[in-house]
């Protein structure tokens, strides 16, 4: 990470002491971890104090930590060609189970830390980005206070989080689905939401109109095929249906 950014990590340390918590980041963008009382406090002082001056809120979403960590390959030292991907089973030490780290090193997606919410914020006035993580409050629904008294521009990003994940805004003024359907059952960004969905729709001619109905796909076992030695594929069976 650049020296810039260490700074700003220092000052915004330094500021917030007690209130954030750095998180480390793989791909080089500063991330601290906010707790959900904190949250209103720390982002309408990142928007309006001079040394801050974050006024864009670039992106809000949604994650669903269910599951995190539980990998079927080790893949820490694979190349990016090839199938040597997924050779290895899994033997993971449970310390790198840990990630996402931050406060409190148990965050493996258990029910009480399962959903965040990630914040993308930049400064126009400093050419600088900062993103900010915060885990929703224990049970469900998972909930967190609004930002959109801070950004205007968290109207739809929240509602799309609140479709896709189930995450309610405490004090958003239009709290409803923007991507699904109105009769959709469900948030489908959620690791345990079926695949094929809940519900189905079709135009009903006897009714004249579209009804909801069960789903009617029956789940498949997403495995590749297995030829199996049998007779089916017995080099003389092959060769009499070619001659046939």
């Amino acid at each position: 990470m650049s020296q810039a950014l260490e700074t700003l990590a220092a000052e915004i340390d330094a500021r917030f002491a007690g209130q954030v918590e750095r998180v480390t980041s793989r791909c080089g963008e500063l991330t601290f971890e906010v707790s959900p009382a904190s949250l209103p406090a720390v982002c309408r002082a990142l928007r309006d104090e001079p040394g801050w001056k974050f006024e864009q809120l670039i992106d809000l979403c949604g994650v669903d930590y269910m599951s995190w960590g539980q990998d079927e390959w080790n893949t820490g030292t694979a190349t990016f060609r090839g199938f040597s991907r997924g050779r290895d089973a899994l033997t993971r030490p449970a310390a790198d189970l840990s990630q996402p780290a931050g406060r409190g090193e148990a965050a493996r997606g258990g029910e009480d830390r399962r959903f965040a919410v990630v914040y993308h914020l930049l400064s126009v006035t400093h050419n600088r980005r900062l993103r900010l993580r915060v885990w929703c409050e224990p049970g469900e629904p998972p909930m967190l206070d609004s930002v959109i008294e801070i950004w205007k521009a968290a109207d739809w990003f929240e509602r799309e989080a609140f479709d896709l994940f189930g995450i309610l805004f405490r004090g958003h003024p239009d709290l409803r689905r923007i991507l699904t359907d109105y009769g959709f059952l469900g948030h489908p960004f959620r690791k345990d939401f079926p695949l094929s969905g809940n519900v189905e729709v079709r135009y009903d001619p006897a009714k004249g109109r579209v009804v909801y109905e069960p789903v009617s796909i029956e789940p498949r076992t997403l495995v590749p095929r297995v030829i199996r030695d049998d007779n089916r594929y017995q080099p003389a069976l092959k060769d009499a249906a070619r001659r046939g």
